[in-house]
């Protein structure tokens, strides 16, 4: 939207001839011009079809056979149990992923949120984990796992002391590059690393208590 070049004294000129004749008082017709100039470039900036800031992230679905979302997390993929990783699959990611990672973790911890699983540089052609993922630093396909809060790498199940159910959250996100992280890595590395290179995302969480 363009308009054409118009001084603010000539606009007085013409809207008081249109509106109230040549006394009208200038100084009131300038105040209601610029306020409509005001309005007319608060129109033009909405309409110039400049592009909104940030991007558009996709969704990514993801589910568990072991339970389902706002579901109860059983026994077994906790430490009162194998303490195992429960099985995870998800949809395709958008064209030109290369990785994904994961976290897993619990803002209802007493101490602030605990993190459960801090895992990265998965294959972007994976469309699952297996129950059991092994508790190593590095996997055979170059995925890296990072220290949990229970100081170990890989996965930590739940545990939380007596009283009413934890919220565990697992984020599963889509990256647009493979991240320069070591194994061992923290969450917060983590987070650093994949800010500005996450195409897609999904969540499931589960809950647990004793």
């Amino acid at each position: 939207m363009t308009f054409p070049p118009l001084s603010v004294d000539a606009m007085i000129r013409n809207l008081a001839t249109m509106r109230n004749g040549p006394q009208s008082s200038a100084s009131t017709m300038r105040i209601a011009v610029l306020g409509g100039l005001f309005l007319l470039s608060l129109l033009y900036g909405c309409t110039s079809g400049s592009p909104p800031t940030g991007g558009t992230t996709m969704t990514l679905q993801l589910t568990s056979p072991a339970f389902e979302n706002e579901g109860d997390i059983p026994k077994e993929y906790t430490c009162d149990g194998a303490d195992v990783s429960p099985a995870l699959n998800w949809s395709a990611p958008p064209a030109g992923a290369r990785s994904f990672c994961l976290i897993m973790d619990d803002p209802d911890a007493p101490g602030g949120t605990w993190v459960h699983w801090v895992l990265y540089n998965l294959p972007a052609e994976t469309r699952s984990l297996p129950e059991g993922v092994p508790k190593e630093k590095a996997l055979a396909d170059g995925t890296g796992q990072g220290r949990n809060d229970f100081a170990r790498p890989g996965y930590g199940g739940p545990c939380p002391p007596r009283g009413p159910a934890h919220h565990y959250y697992i984020k599963l996100y889509a990256l647009d590059a493979r991240l320069d992280l070591q194994p061992g890595a923290s969450k917060a590395d983590l987070e650093k690393a994949m800010g500005k290179h996450i195409l897609a995302q999904g969540r499931l969480m589960g809950r647990y208590k004793r």
